[in-house]
């Protein structure tokens, strides 16, 4: 046998092999085509459609960090303890936060179907002070004064679920904040908007939200309230409702709640005016009953102040605006106060250094007019000043998405 015939031979070898072999082969399926995911414009920005579904979802936050100096009356100072000898001391008041928000919306026959929801985790110290009591340790005699101090160490805040509600054409149940302030507006642009209290927030709702046309819009919302005050005791929730007028000059908006807790009334009334594309003003104004509120025979006592009329006293006023310098600076300011000679006026400066990078930068003062009021059920107002007159800033860098 030639080399010639021994090539010949094994190529006709390996080709009935290779023969056998592709009879056996397993044909492999072609991939099925990738679902991308297609964005939905309906909505607005952001929303894309859940795989496979008709819903389309969108998911946001932010994540920012506060430094607060100053009075912790101001709510922007804190005090803690030297480590070494023990003596109170100013320190800051710091808080990081990650805000996660999601939104869904779907179309159904029986008109729009949302959701929305926000988780807030946070890590920091707390505004805390020290609090002077008094004690009578051997039973009748002179009390005697007694310093409580309180750590103030930074630390993780907790977990906290500000929404999570359901929303399907008008109608709205789950957790929100009340409409005695969501649908009349809060008290301005400024961080401390609370310095004179405007009403609670937090609670479980059955609301309905009506579009009657031409601007004319309302609500009516039925409320559980929160905390130790403004949790209903009974099957007997609290009460909103709410009226709004809209146009291209601003609104006008008024709200009334009724307290099933303690049988009292609370009702605001506020005008928004668009005074030029840079300037924007509003004033907001509050009348409350406080009759059941101020018993001391009540089980809880309110200290005069329910889950909705939380300013001191009967009447209350906020006031301010914004003006944009251009399309990154703005200036915003809020002026307050109420029936109890408390008076506080907080102001900023809002800076975007890039498209969703803001820094802010304010300064709060406030006035506590029945400051170690005997007749008070509480040595001060119903926040935990430590001087009749405080004043202290925030520096608050934020990072939306």
């Amino acid at each position: 046998m030639n080399i010639k015939s021994l090539l010949l031979g094994s190529a006709a070898a390996l080709i009935a092999v290779s023969g056998a072999r592709a009879a056996d082969a397993v044909v492999v399926a072609e991939p099925e085509p990738a679902e991308y995911v297609k964005i939905c414009d309906v909505y607005g920005a952001g929303y894309f459609y859940i795989p496979g579904t008709e819903t389309c979802l969108r998911i946001g936050g932010y994540v920012r960090y506060d430094i607060g100096i100053g009075d912790v009356g101001s709510f922007d100072g804190a005090e803690n303890f030297d480590h070494e000898d023990g003596d109170i001391q100013d320190t800051y008041s710091k808080n990081a936060r990650f805000n996660l928000k999601t939104w869904t919306a779907q179309e159904t026959e029986l008109g729009t179907l949302k959701t929305y929801t926000e988780t807030r985790f946070n890590f920091g110290n707390r505004n805390r002070h020290v609090s002077t009591t008094t004690t009578d340790p051997d039973g009748p005699g002179p009390l005697l004064p007694v310093t409580t101090i309180v750590r103030n160490d930074a630390e993780n805040k907790g977990v906290s679920l500000n929404f999570a509600w359901i929303q399907l054409g008008g109608l709205r149940v789950g957790k929100d904040e009340s409409a005695f302030n969501t649908f009349i507006g809060y008290a301005g642009n400024v961080i401390q908007d609370t310095l004179v209290p405007y009403g609670d927030f937090d609670t479980n709702v059955v609301q309905y939200y009506f579009d009657f046309g031409n601007g004319f819009s309302a609500v009516a919302s039925l409320e559980q309230g929160a905390g130790r005050v403004g949790t209903i005791d009974s099957y007997v929730p609290h009460v909103v409702g709410g009226l709004k007028w809209t146009q291209g000059w601003g609104a006008i908006t008024g709200v009334i709640a009724y307290d099933s807790n303690y049988e009292e009334v609370a009702g605001k009334v506020r005008l928004d005016v668009n005074a030029t594309d840079a300037l924007s003003l509003f004033i907001m104004a509050g009348y409350g009953t406080d009759d059941n509120l101020n018993d001391p025979g009540n089980f809880v006592p309110a200290n005069g102040r329910g889950f909705y009329k939380q300013w001191g006293g009967n009447w209350a006023v906020w006031g301010g605006g914004t003006y944009k310098f251009n399309e990154k600076t703005s200036f915003n300011v809020q002026a307050s106060a109420d029936d109890d000679k408390n008076y506080a006026v907080a102001a900023n400066i809002a800076y975007d250094i890039v498209p969703g990078l803001t820094i802010t930068a304010e300064v709060d003062w406030d006035h506590y007019g029945r400051f170690n009021d005997p007749a008070s059920f509480t040595n001060v107002n119903w926040t935990s000043a430590d001087k009749k007159d405080s004043i202290g800033g925030l520096l608050r860098f934020q990072r939306s998405f």
